[in-house]
C-alpha cells in the first residue's frame, strides 16, 4: 500500500480511537505529515513478509506529557532530523520504520520519518493502543534493548542514550524529555526484521485507517457507530468491543508530573445516575464504579464524543462533555505472563490483578450500556 496525503486524515483519527487517550495530539502530528508526504510524496506501508530477515529496523516516535504536545508545538523536520542524528551517532544503516505505539501523534510521526528517508513503514507498532513507557512495549518485552538511542529536543539538539536496562532508560529519557521542555522526539530499538517478527502487534495502521474511514465517513453518533467498527476487530489480534458507559463528565483533573499527564475523570451515567471514575497516566488505565474494576489496562478504553463518535484524547477530555466509554479486549501480545509483569494493574499502583474485559463482562449486554 502506498500511503499518502488523504490517508492521514483517517490514520489520526483511527489511531486516537486505538490510543486510549494517549500517544499526542493527532491533529498537530497530521499537519506534519501532511507536509513529509506534500509534491505527491508517498511512503510503502509493508508488512514484515516483504523485509529480509536481516533487515534493520528502528521504532521512532515522541516522548513527553501529551497536555505539552498542545503548547511545545511539534517541527515538521523534527522526524527527519532525528533520524539524520541516530545514523550519524551510531553509523547504523536502516532500511524501514516502526512505530511505537499505534496511539495518536505517534502513529503520524514515523510516517514523517519514512518519507524523509525514503524508506517504507512497517504496517504494525509495539503496543496495538498507546502506553506511557518504554518498558511495556512488546519489543521491551521480547527482550530487544531500547539502546543506543538518540533523542532530539525543540531546538535540534540531539542526545546519545545506551542504558543498563530498559528500565534504567525509561528514567533517562523521561528525564531529559522534562529538561528540554517536556516533548521529545527519539529513534529507538534498532532490531532486525528476524526479531520484530516475533513481537510486532501486526496491521494496526492499516486498521487504524479503517478506523478513521469508518468514524469520518459515518456520520453517526457513537452508538450508531458500534456496530461497523467492531466489525473492523473481528479478524485482528483484539477481543471482544463494547459499550460499558455513556453519560457526561463530571470532574476532570490532570496535571504534568514526572514526565507524564496523571489524573482522573468522573463520567455521570445517563442510564443508571451512577458515577464512573477513570484514572489517567496518559493513557486512560481503569474504569470503576465504586471499587468495582469494569475495565483495566492492558485491554484498551477509549472515550468517545457521543454525538460524534470521535475519539477524544486525554488532553482534551473537558468538564461538561456528553462521551461514551468504550472497552477493547487488547491484543494477545499482553496476555502472557511476562507481559502482565510490566502493564498490568499493579504497574500503575493499582492493587488489582488484571481481569480480561470479557471475563468482567461474560454476558451479552443486557441493558444499554452492556455491564454486566
Amino acid at each position: 500500500m502506498k500511503l499518502q496525503q488523504q490517508h492521514l486524515h483517517d490514520l489520526a483519527t483511527g489511531a486516537a480511537f486505538l490510543a486510549t487517550g494517549g500517544g499526542g495530539d493527532p491533529y498537530l502530528s497530521m499537519l506534519c505529515a501532511r507536509q513529509a508526504l506534500a509534491d505527491d510524496v508517498s511512503v510503502d506501508l509493508i508488512t514484515m513478509e516483504e523485509l529480509a530477515d536481516d533487515a534493520i529496523i528502528v521504532a521512532v516516535g515522541a516522548v513527553g506529557a501529551p497536555t505539552t504536545s498542545l503548547e511545545l508545538l511539534p517541527s515538521v523536520d523534527d522526524p527527519a532530523k532525528a533520524l539524520a542524528a541516530y545514523q550519524a551517532h551510531t553509523g547504523q544503516h536502516i532500511d524501514a520504520i516502526v512505530a511505537f505505539e499505534i496511539g495518536g501523534g505517534n502513529s503520524l510521526i514515523p510516517v514523517a520519518a519514512a518519507a524523509a528517508a525514503g524508506i517504507p513503514l512497517i504496517d504494525g507498532d509495539g503496543m496495538g493502543r498507546a502506553l506511557p513507557e518504554v518498558q511495556m512495549m512488546t519489543y521491551s518485552i521480547a527482550g530487544i534493548s531500547p539502546t543506543p538511542s538518540v533523542a532530539l529536543d525543540y531546538a535540534g539538539n540531539s542526545q546519545l542514550f545506551d542504558a543498563m536496562d530498559v528500565f534504567d532508560y525509561e528514567e533517562q529519557i523521561r528525564r531529559f524529555a522534562m529538561q528540554r521542555g517536556g516533548m521529545i522526539t527519539t529513534v529507538e530499538f534498532c532490531m532486525t526484521a528476524a526479531e520484530l517478527s516475533h513481537c510486532l502487534v501486526p496491521n494496526t495502521v492499516s486498521l487504524a485507517i479503517a478506523i478513521g474511514a469508518v468514524l469520518n465517513q459515518g456520520h453517526g453518533n457513537a452508538a450508531q457507530l458500534m456496530e461497523p467498527i467492531a466489525q473492523l476487530f473481528s479478524d485482528t489480534a483484539y477481543g471482544r468491543v463494547m459499550t460499558l458507559v455513556t453519560g457526561t463528565v463530571t470532574d476532570q483533573v490532570t496535571s504534568v508530573e514526572g514526565g507524564y499527564d496523571i489524573g482522573y475523570a468522573t463520567i455521570r451515567s445517563e442510564h443508571d445516575g451512577n458515577d464512573y471514575h477513570i484514572d489517567i497516566k496518559n493513557e486512560y488505565l481503569t474504569l470503576m464504579q465504586e471499587g468495582r474494576v469494569l475495565a483495566s489496562v492492558p485491554d484498551l478504553i477509549t472515550i468517545l464524543d457521543t454525538e460524534t463518535g470521535m475519539p477524544i484524547n486525554g488532553e482534551r477530555l473537558q468538564y461538561g462533555q456528553r462521551v461514551t466509554v468504550i472497552g477493547i479486549g487488547c491484543p494477545h501480545h499482553f496476555r502472557t505472563p511476562e507481559a502482565l509483569a510490566v502493564v498490568g494493574p499493579r504497574c500503575f499502583g493499582f492493587n488489582v490483578d488484571f481481569i480480561p474485559i470479557e471475563t468482567l463482562h461474560t454476558d451479552p449486554p443486557s441493558n444499554p450500556e452492556g455491564i454486566s
